[in-house]
């Protein structure tokens, strides 16, 4: 079951949903819009000849931070990470959905290849997995609304959280997802 802006609105008073800053105003009739951060992972394809998934050999990346009112340049084909402005999280009641926003996705831009579910009990600034399939570069600005959020009630709790199976940096170190 999906929960609408009244649902969601009553999770984030009474705590099984974590918004931090909830903004009312980003409070759509089923979901909420969430922003593009300042840190941008990005590879430095130039010294890599390919990735090598089942020999764990992966590219070098790099942390860049752009500046509030500064842009980002996407080129046509790239693919980098992201960082959401929002903390988000749920209790073991709920899960949450990342969806694009079908007005960036009409000029090329792709929010997510394959991360879109996040677990119950996760509590975490996510990542988005950026790619821009235009021919044109899409210029992109911390701040931005980006995507939205979908929440859903399960039928009962879940057995652990997401912290409990193993498949989270807890001190939160590791601001993007390890590929190494």
């Amino acid at each position: 079951m999906f929960l609408s802006d009244i649902d969601i609105k009553k999770g984030v008073d009474n705590g099984s949903i974590i918004i931090k800053p909830f903004d009312e105003k980003k409070l759509q009739l089923a979901s909420y819009d969430v922003t593009l951060g300042n840190e941008f992972e990005i590879v430095d394809r130039h010294q890599i000849f390919a990735s090598d998934p089942a020999n764990k050999i992966y590219p070098n990346t790099r942390i860049i931070t752009i500046a509030d009112g500064e842009e980002f340049v996407l080129h046509p084909g790239e693919n980098v990470l992201g960082k959401q402005k929002e903390f988000i999280g749920v209790d073991l009641e709920h899960l949450i959905l990342l969806s694009g926003k079908s007005s960036l996705a009409r000029i090329g831009l792709v929010v997510h290849n394959t991360a879109m579910l996040f677990n119950p009990g996760h509590k975490f600034y996510p990542t988005f997995e950026l790619v821009n399939s235009s021919n044109i570069p899409i210029i992109l600005r911390p701040g931005m609304e980006i995507a939205q959020l979908i929440f859903g009630k399960l039928t009962s709790p879940a057995t652990k959280s997401y912290e409990e199976v193993g498949r989270f940096d807890s001190d939160n170190s590791n601001h993007f997802a390890s590929k190494k």
